[in-house]
């Protein structure tokens, strides 16, 4: 009887802790030249195990390197970041959560070359890529099955940079919305700017338009604008330059950026190409990281203080180009994309330092570059 008690209390306990930290889904872009993969991987992700297993996988989806998911999770949107002289286009798929499956929908031109990013706003109307070779950025409305129609805007950026080789012409990276939804931003690591959007998601065609004056923010020569990413108050912003390696962090409010502190990302390498990637911020807002690729292959560690600046927290040293990255929901692990060593790394996030610890549980996968998560449930 005390046997049988003991069973039924510890599973009561399992039960418990699934509810609180409930069960992802994790969505695994690649990029497929060659054919050494089938595009998009599905799956379960245990927060209180750390563990991921293979629901599902996509096939004749091309460089899927960039992802992004409805609020509520039945659609799925990935860019074709094709290489060459293809233009690039953009996916839609439905989503069954029960099963863990994706269903094609269609797919659309994004009239601007390498789509490298892609968000949805939280009505799922509006789906917007940025093009890094195009120059521009695409808007898109969904129908009310989730597929794309044809796009109904198309923003170019303007300039080039210091660095010849990188900055010859405009390299917009990132399209990202604000914590309210009311504005979205444009890293671009061509001209050195973070371009300004009023979001105006029920207009038909002129669903982005230039916000403040001149309408980008401008950071130093060579920089190297890449990706943005908010505190969880809406109160802070974090920018990471892919060239120079470091971090500018701003207050934010109302769309508007003030810098207060450039902290170095890494400083092995070129100092004019030293490959950082990306950025991500723990739930509690507590702990910042960013990946760094190059001559570092590795994963900087920060504190943020009580005003939003950063203080250096050591490194983690990862598997070859770490390009994408991701905190899970429950902030106790941070997952590292290392594109180059077929790996996706699954590391333990200390509560109380944020230190990681690797796992040693990794998910085979090939060339991984985007990391994405939505509730089962």
């Amino acid at each position: 009887m005390k046997k049988i008690f003991l069973i039924l209390i510890t599973a009561f306990a399992m039960l418990n802790l699934n509810a609180q930290n409930p069960i992802q889904y994790l969505f695994v872009g690649t990029y497929t030249d060659g054919g050494a993969n089938d595009g998009i991987y599905v799956y379960k992700f245990n927060p209180n195990k750390g563990e991921a297993t293979l629901v599902s996988k996509t096939s004749g989806v091309q460089n899927p390197s960039w992802i992004c998911v409805t609020k509520d999770g039945k659609f799925v949107y990935a860019v074709n970041e094709n290489g060459g002289d293809k233009p690039g286009e953009l996916s839609a798929f439905a989503f069954d959560k029960k099963s863990g499956q994706l269903t094609f929908l269609n797919k659309q031109p994004t009239d601007g070359y390498a789509p490298c990013y892609v968000s949805v706003d939280a009505s799922g109307k509006n789906v917007i890529t940025a093009n890094y070779a195009g120059g521009n950025i695409t808007v898109f409305k969904t129908n009310e099955d989730g597929s794309l129609q044809p796009h109904v805007q198309l923003v170019g950026h303007e300039g080039y940079g210091v660095n010849v080789t990188r900055q010859e012409m405009p390299h917009p990276h990132q399209v990202i919305f604000s914590p309210d939804g009311k504005f979205v931003f444009s890293p671009d690591l061509g001209t050195d700017r973070v371009y300004q959007y009023n979001f105006n998601g029920a207009d038909a065609k002129d669903v982005l338009t230039p916000a403040n004056d001149p309408g980008y923010v401008t950071v130093d020569d060579g920089l190297g604008p890449r990706h943005i990413v908010f505190s969880p108050d809406g109160k802070t912003a974090y920018l990471i330059n892919e060239l120079a390696g470091n971090i500018i962090v701003y207050g934010y409010a109302d769309g508007n950026f003030t810098p207060k502190q450039t902290i170095a990302s890494t400083t092995a390498g070129d100092k004019n190409d030293r490959g950082s990637a990306e950025i991500a911020i723990s739930p509690n807002g507590k702990f910042l990281y960013t990946s760094n690729r190059g001559a570092a292959n590795d994963v900087a560690l920060y504190k943020v203080q009580t005003d939003g600046t950063l203080l250096a927290n050591g490194t983690q040293a990862v598997n070859a180009n770490p390009r994408g990255m991701m905190v899970d929901p429950t902030g106790r692990f941070l997952l590292v994309a290392s594109q180059n060593n077929n790996t996706v790394q699954i590391f333990v996030i200390n509560k109380n330092f944020g230190l990681l610890q690797d796992t040693n549980v990794k998910i085979d996968v090939q060339k991984p570059v985007c990391l994405v998560m939505t509730p089962v449930n």
